[in-house]
Formats: structure tokens, sequence, C-alpha cells
């Protein structure tokens, strides 16, 4: 019996799945940052790294904002606003969220 096949898979499955998973994430990020350490950072790449942010979270709230239509459209206007107003997220989240309630208890 080879030392892989003693592994009990119903009990051990699912920590060896995170274990592996956790080293996959790991070296993806540490291989992010060792060929970044080996760039020359030009203006270009540092303002399109600056705008990475902001575009991860476009592109995962936007999805769910078109999916519910116009009260989350405007809330997420309402969010976009206040942050470019005020520049304090908390602020910026409790005005797209109370757009968002009022909105829905109006029935949109």
């Amino acid at each position: 019996m080879t030392a892989l096949a003693s592994i009990d898979l119903a009990t051990w499955g699912a920590a060896l799945a995170i274990a592996g998973m956790a080293t996959v994430t790991f070296l993806c990020r540490i291989a992010g940052v060792v060929v970044m350490s080996r760039m020359r950072l030009t203006p270009r790449m540092e303002r399109g790294l600056r705008a990475l942010p902001g575009s991860i979270i476009m592109a995962t709230i936007l999805p769910v904002v078109l999916e519910n239509g116009f009260p989350a459209i405007v809330a997420l206007a309402a969010t976009i606003v206040t942050m470019a107003l005020v520049k304090i997220d908390l602020v910026a989240l409790a005005a797209g969220l109370g757009t968002l309630s009022i909105l829905r208890a109006l029935g949109l």
C-alpha cells in the first residue's frame, strides 16, 4: 500500500484541498511581487496600477447592479457622487445603501 493510498480522503480531503488552494494563492501573490520587483515602473504603468482597485470593484459590482435594475443604478450613482464629494468610504456606502433602501421602500 502506498503512502497516498493510505490517506483517508473522507477525513483529510477537505483539509488537503484547502491547503492546496492556500499554497496556490500564496504562490500567485508572491509571483506578482517577484515579477513587479524586477520591472521598472514607468509613469504610465504607475497610473494603471493606481486605477486597478477601482476597476476591480466596478467589474465586480456592475453586473449585480445591472441585474437589479433602476434602483440599484440610482444607488450606485449616489455612491459615486458622494464618494467624489466627500471622499469618505463609509459615508458613500451609507448614501448608496440609504438611497437603495428608500427606493425599495417606495416600491421601485
